[in-house]
């Protein structure tokens, strides 16, 4: 028998009421949170590890940290080199990231106006983990 499209709304509504939505985590909203041992917590996960996973699995979010590792880009040269992305949702993430601290924005007076974004020095810290990505990715798209 057909489910018709009346039925799969039916079951979509049903997992969405039996499924409350999860709440969004992000760096800022951590302030408050307290540290705790593995000893304290031994099967959660640390939750300023899953903000970090959050924010920065975010479609396209890597790809923009990716390229402003190699140093400061203006918008089109960051829609240049994330290719497929578009305007709209590249400015969304860097606004995300700078909202974050993790990219700065700087406007560079004059006609026309130029911004050029950069990784702050908390940005910066992604280098390493980055890099360590960046050669796990190869070692195993390669296999």
């Amino acid at each position: 028998m057909k489910a018709t499209i009346a039925q799969s709304r039916t079951v979509t509504d049903k997992y969405k009421q039996a499924r409350p939505p999860s709440p969004s985590l992000t760096f800022s909203k951590l302030s408050g949170v307290e540290a705790v041992s593995a000893q304290e917590q031994p099967s959660g996960v640390c939750p300023h590890f899953h903000a970090a996973i959050e924010l920065i699995g975010k479609r396209w979010t890597g790809a923009i940290v990716f390229a402003l590792t190699e140093g400061p880009l203006r918008f089109g040269e960051l829609a240049k080199v994330v290719p497929g992305l578009s305007d709209r949702l590249l400015s969304q993430r860097l606004r995300e990231l700078e909202e974050e601290g993790l990219v700065e924005r700087e406007v560079e007076p004059g006609s026309p106006v130029r911004v050029t974004y950069s990784l702050t020095e908390a940005g910066a810290e992604l280098r390493p983990a980055i890099a360590e990505l960046k050669q796990w990715a190869r070692r195993w798209r390669s296999e």
